[in-house]
């Protein structure tokens, strides 16, 4: 009787969703590979990639405003934080590493941060607020590059990240690959020949790790996102050189990672971005497709076979869903 309520639960479930949410091609006319994406509310969300793109919404995703950043035009930017349709905070993946913040809609970009080391490379950032964030790179003489801000992006200052394995460290493949919880915890997660999630209580000073059953070993494998949703933490990614593995490739826990567990259907093989859509339902992408779980991790089933996509956001205030990808590609789910 329980299995037969799951079962009705769960087809109730994708029936509403299916009839209340489809999936929109939006066309822009550039040929940036997205990764970097901020969806604020139901209205504003901003986009970011290669050749220094940057892009605006301000009507749902409906129609965009892109514009190259002087100077940048050879630029990765897949780190992206939006506070509104103003106000914004990008970096970029390769040194030298820059941070730049717009006030004006991105009509100007002013770098407010460079770091110059050969390994300098941003992989993600967030925000707990309006002011306080942090942002995080690849290891630096083998500490994780960590930089936090007060003042919404303008000024950073460097804190004392945690000491990673050789052959450790993370993928800047959708910028969700480092979460703010709350009001002081916030996570990160690793890759390559060791995989597994940071934890931090307070607010990056100190950190414990957390492992994970994820296929590591080389640099190509391991955790690329995850979320902490409903006191469940998911994480997806794989070997993006062997994007078919069906296996091991993602897991949820109901705890702090002590005991994890693999889903009754996983996703699709190799997935780059997971990202909660509603209380229980996820969205996870990656180059073959997107899938969809409608509770919390425990099973996934295709929801689409889009090819090429990186990353997926929803609104942190409102129901749009943005998906993006290489090639200029967005896709708007309402």
């Amino acid at each position: 009787m329980k299995y037969r309520l799951l079962v009705f639960l769960l087809l109730t479930a994708y029936t509403g969703f299916a009839q209340k949410h489809h999936i929109k091609k939006i066309e822009t006319n550039i040929s940036s590979s997205f990764r970097g994406l901020s969806v604020v509310n139901n209205k504003v969300a901003w986009l970011s990639g290669s050749e220094g793109w940057v892009g605006r919404t301000t009507d749902g995703g409906q129609t965009w405003n892109f514009n190259q950043i002087p100077g940048f035009e050879m630029a990765e930017f897949r780190s992206l934080y939006a506070f509104d349709a103003q106000r914004a905070v990008i970096a970029n993946a390769g040194s030298p590493a820059h941070i730049l913040v717009t006030i004006d809609g991105g009509k100007k970009w002013n770098p407010v941060y460079t770091k110059s080391h050969p390994d300098a490379f941003f992989d993600g950032m967030d925000f707990w607020n309006d002011k306080e964030g942090i942002i995080y790179g690849d290891p630096i003489d083998g500490k994780i590059l960590l930089l936090h801000t007060v003042d919404g992006g303008i000024n950073w200052n460097e804190i004392n990240g945690p000491k990673l394995e050789k052959g450790e460290a993370s993928f800047a493949a959708s910028g969700t690959g480092i979460r703010c919880i709350n009001y002081s915890q916030v996570m990160i997660s690793t890759g390559g020949v060791v995989s597994r999630l940071w934890n931090s209580k307070d607010k990056g000073m100190t950190w414990s790790s957390i492992k994970a059953p994820i296929v590591q070993g080389t640099s190509s494998t391991g955790i690329f996102s995850f979320v902490k949703n409903n006191n469940a933490i998911i994480i997806v990614g794989g070997d993006y050189q062997n994007e078919s593995m069906a296996i091991n490739h993602n897991f949820f826990t109901t705890g702090e990672g002590i005991h994890w567990f693999t889903p009754n259907s996983p996703t699709r093989g190799y997935r780059e971005c997971v990202d909660p859509i509603m209380r229980n339902t996820l969205l996870a992408v990656g180059p073959s497709g997107i899938d969809i779980s409608f509770d919390n991790g425990i099973n996934w089933e295709p929801f689409s076979d889009e090819k090429g996509l990186h990353v997926v956001r929803k609104s942190r205030k409102g129901s749009l869903v943005i998906v993006a990808g290489a090639k200029g590609q967005v896709f708007v789910i309402r």
